[in-house]
């Protein structure tokens, strides 16, 4: 199980990532475009090219877990856009996004 806490590393990605990746694909991601370590235990975020779906990636220590969040209708508003690959983030923020809201604003942004 993933737990969000204050202390979680979360690191979200402005650009939009190719959604038929795996957790291979998007590891490589991780180390080749936003050169962070995809096995630190910090969550990745991705949208995809149409803002309509979002997965995340993290390392818990024994393996990966990567999962998906599509909304059923509209799509994720106020992604944060930067000229920097990758913008960290909070976990309430991330909870805002995950559970249709939108967070007012991004670190690093």
């Amino acid at each position: 199980m993933i737990h969000l806490t204050a202390n979680t590393k979360i690191f979200i990605a402005t650009e939009p990532a190719d959604f038929r990746k795996g957790i291979d694909g998007l590891s490589a991601v991780c180390r080749l475009q936003l050169a962070k370590d995809p096995r630190s235990g910090t969550v990745f975020v991705f949208i995809n090219r149409s803002k309509t779906m979002i997965r995340a990636l993290t390392y818990d220590g024994t393996g990966f877990w990567l999962m998906t969040k599509r909304l059923s209708t509209g799509k994720f508003k106020r992604w944060p856009r930067s000229t920097i690959p990758v913008t960290a983030m909070v976990a309430t923020q991330l909870r805002q996004l995950l559970s249709g809201g939108v967070p007012q604003t991004f670190i690093g942004k």
